[in-house]
């Protein structure tokens, strides 16, 4: 590989083996040996931007370029999540950009995935064709998985990005939050639970003020996103939530007047800000330290924690759902972790949920859907709060695909759009009225409410869906979480 290209700010060269510890910013990369001004097709890459992330860049030919991701912020392991620039191009210019220093190995880019591209005059995000990604061991990397893909520049005035996925940045979620404040709802409201080291804690609870008052009693969905700040689709399946609950759709309407949703929307804005893809400013995974949360350390998870805490104490308070949205990068489909318990009563009741999660919604996926103890998995929000929580709750951590969901019946790979992780959003908050059985409220033609599951699903007709990718990174799921799931009747509410 070619030594490194110097800039022309400082004209150092950098070795191959230099720790990266920031973004590039306006870097200009100019072929070995070159002299005088950069010209037209001299690449200029910056990455000093909300959610950014690109730590280096090496020349290796004329259209060749080495790219490397710059680690979590305190945290040297994870190096998944990019996005950057790219501007001063050259109409009809052509390249070849390697990502050579991935953390993962196993990927989905190697079924077809591909990354996101805009440019100034076509905001629009759209996947670069998977025809033209490469994804492959390369011995010139230590033998380490490399992301190549190849691009041809056609407008010469544009900047172009290009990410991992689709970017959802903590501006963006403040600007979407302060519209919904503005509209004046009165079942909505929006508070500061606390703050980051740097930024804000949102917690939004949207039901019927009713349901507020001193007197009443409350059945609490709580529902967290974005503690991993590079699983950018759980920011929009998070927001497709939002969006239907607040909206005057009837079924929505019926959800606020019986259940009490509290969403914190991003557990971790620091690692989001920085473009971090697992770990918050200080390093930390915080969905490996739920057990025990240092308000210095963890601040926003001490901050949640204790909310939960003390709705679990709250003798008018039925913490009955906890569900926990993230992104995964090797499987397909949306599907869902739940836990096992001793109970065999508690732990059938589990599995209603995403059964009737998969009626629902076409893209997820039961048998994709695992129940487990995995000792690693203990410090996350579904394990800790599974065992905390009574019998009567249901803790899951609902996964989404960074790529695509297959459709039962058929082998192809329908790519997520943002309006797509939305829609799993809204499918999700509309299962709510089946699990609580309330379809006879909605106001309009629905279909029968059934008096047990039973009567809903004879037999269980949600298609296996199979697929490239749609198998489990983490082992075979427990045999009980498939081989023993009896038909149980809905709990009576």
């Amino acid at each position: 590989m070619a030594e490194r290209s110097r800039t022309t700010e400082t004209g150092s060269a950098i070795g191959s083996d230099d720790i990266i510890a920031g973004n590039v910013s306006k870097y200009i990369v100019l072929p070995a040996g070159y002299c005088g001004q950069p010209k037209k097709g001299h690449l200029i890459f910056d990455a000093c931007f909300e959610s950014g992330n690109l730590g280096r860049v090496d020349h290796v030919t004329e259209f060749e370029y080495d790219l490397f991701i710059r680690p979590d912020t305190c945290n040297p392991r994870f190096r998944v999540w990019f996005n950057f620039t790219v501007e001063n191009v050259k109409e009809s210019q052509r390249v070849i950009f390697n990502v050579v220093n991935f953390s993962k190995t196993k990927s989905l880019y190697r079924d077809g995935m591909a990354p996101m591209v805009k440019s100034t005059s076509r905001p629009k995000w759209q996947r670069i064709p998977s025809k033209n990604v490469y994804y492959y061991r390369c011995p010139d990397h230590r033998k380490n998985y490399v992301m190549s893909f190849a691009f041809c520049f056609d407008r010469e005035d544009d900047t172009y990005q290009f990410a991992y996925c689709y970017p959802y940045t903590y501006t963006r979620l403040q600007h979407y939050l302060d519209n919904l404040q503005r509209r004046n709802m009165d079942y909505f409201c929006r508070e500061l639970l606390g703050l980051s080291v740097k930024r804000r804690l949102d917690l939004l609870t949207i039901t019927s003020p009713a349901n507020l008052l001193p007197e009443a009693e409350q059945k609490v969905v709580f529902i967290t996103a974005r503690v991993h700040p590079g699983e950018t689709p759980s920011s929009f399946v998070c927001q497709g939530i939002i969006d239907f609950l607040v909206s005057h759709h009837p079924i929505a309407k019926v959800l606020r007047d019986h259940v009490v949703f509290k969403i914190a929307p991003m557990l971790n804005p620091d690692g989001v800000y920085l473009g971090n893809y697992r770990c918050s400013l200080m390093g930390f995974d915080l969905n490996r330290h739920w057990a025990n949360p240092s308000p210095w350390a963890h601040p926003t998870l001490h901050g949640v924690k204790e909310l939960i805490i003390d709705m679990y104490n709250n003798p008018k308070i039925n913490l009955e759902f906890y569900i926990d949205i993230h992104a995964h990068s090797t499987m397909m489909n949306g599907f869902m972790y739940g836990n096992i318990f001793e109970d065999e009563e508690r732990f059938q009741r589990q599995a209603i949920f995403p059964k009737l999660l998969c009626q629902n919604a076409e893209d997820f996926s039961y048998s994709s859907t695992s129940f487990n103890r995995d000792a690693v998995k203990a410090g996350t929000g579904r394990r800790f709060l599974g065992g905390l929580l009574n019998d009567t709750s249901s803790c899951y951590t609902l996964e989404v695909s960074f790529y695509s969901y297959i459709l039962g019946g058929t082998a192809s790979a329908v790519p997520y759009t943002e309006e797509a992780y939305m829609k799993l959003g809204r499918n999700v908050a509309r299962t709510f009225l089946d699990y609580y059985r309330l379809n006879s409220l909605v106001e309009g033609p629905l279909a029968p409410t059934p008096k047990t599951w039973k009567d809903k699903v004879p037999h269980y007709k949600c298609p296996a869906q199979r697929g490239p990718g749609n198998s489990h990174a983490g082992g075979k799921p427990d045999k009980r979480s498939q081989a023993h799931l009896k038909e149980p009747s809905l709990p009576t509410r």
